[in-house]
């Protein structure tokens, strides 16, 4: 697995294979000028400056040519995106269960958006088993950056009895320390939030708190998803390690890790009470408030 999965504005498209990269060119960051008002030394009027956002755009998950998703996200990343939200929705089982994946833009007027408004479609090709499977439970979702389970289409589809993790013999490593080393490192590898001040991070460390891997998105769920998607294409989501993600804990990002088997989260802000309910059951370990020097074990783990 690379050292970084989040590449900064300027390598934003390394991930991606060269023909999806010149597909897409689409930068993750726009410069646009503001007036700024209140600091010290400006004139009452405030003063004009250049400034840096966040780019979000629709990206439409494909399977088997039958469109199944639109998330807002940051254009970046966009396979392993697609691949971890396969993966965390249950729609595959398995890495290897995506035969093959081509990303494309999308012309806006083609897709009745507003002019400047690029949009991106993610078209996989999945196994038989996985596509009937999906067909049989298909749902129509429209997700936004601040979604939790858009789309559902019954209280009996949220999924929320999961299947519990198997113990692991080092969950006792990932200790308040080991997470606050994480956490530490993090926002030194956030480099495009550094710039716009508005995306996630979801970082992959191992069980000395080392910072593994990184991604970033306008929404938590989509950086997590990048996240899991990279990893799962790397081999390592068996691997000893836990999450970090600059967000709260909920419980769609619990249940995210769990269904992926990832054993062990932690998080900038509190969980909910849904959120520990879920890692309870789950056997997921799940840290929260981890800001140095004090962090909140909300849930043992397996």
């Amino acid at each position: 697995m690379s050292a970084q999965m989040g590449m900064g504005i300027e390598a934003g498209l390394a991930c991606l294979p060269h023909d999806a990269e010149a597909a897409l060119a689409l930068p993750v960051v726009h410069e646009r000028t503001v007036r700024v008002f209140g600091e010290a030394g400006l004139p009452a009027d405030g003063a004009q400056r250049p400034d840096w956002l966040a780019a979000e755009v629709p990206v439409a998950m494909v399977f088997n040519g039958v469109s199944h998703a639109v998330m807002m996200a940051t254009p970046d990343q966009l396979e392993a995106f697609a691949l971890g939200f396969a993966l965390s929705e249950g729609i595959l089982d398995r890495a290897d269960d995506c035969r093959g994946m081509e990303v494309h833009c999308v012309d806006g007027a083609t897709a009745v958006l507003p002019p400047g408004v690029s949009a991106v479609e993610v078209r996989m090709d999945i196994s038989v088993r996985c596509f009937e499977r999906l067909k049989q439970r298909r749902r129509s979702m429209s997700g936004r950056t601040g979604c939790g389970v858009c789309g559902v289409e019954s209280l009996a589809a949220l999924d929320m009895t999961p299947e519990r993790l198997p113990a692991k013999p080092w969950m006792a490593q990932v200790d308040a320390a080991t997470v606050l080393r994480a956490f530490d490192a993090l926002q030194q590898q956030q480099w495009v939030n550094a710039q716009a001040g508005s995306l996630h991070a979801a970082g992959w460390a191992s069980l000395d708190g080392a910072l593994l891997a990184v991604c970033e998105d306008v929404g938590r769920h989509n950086a997590l998803d990048k996240l899991i998607g990279g990893l799962a294409r790397d081999g390592c989501l068996q691997e000893p390690g836990f999450v970090v993600l600059t967000s709260r804990g909920s419980h769609e990002l619990v249940r995210k890790c769990a269904r992926v088997g990832i054993s062990a989260l932690a998080t900038i802000s509190a969980p909910t009470a849904t959120g520990v309910q879920l890692a309870e059951l789950a056997g997921v370990r799940l840290w929260g408030l981890c800001r140095s020097p004090r962090a909140v074990l909300y849930a043992a783990g397996a």
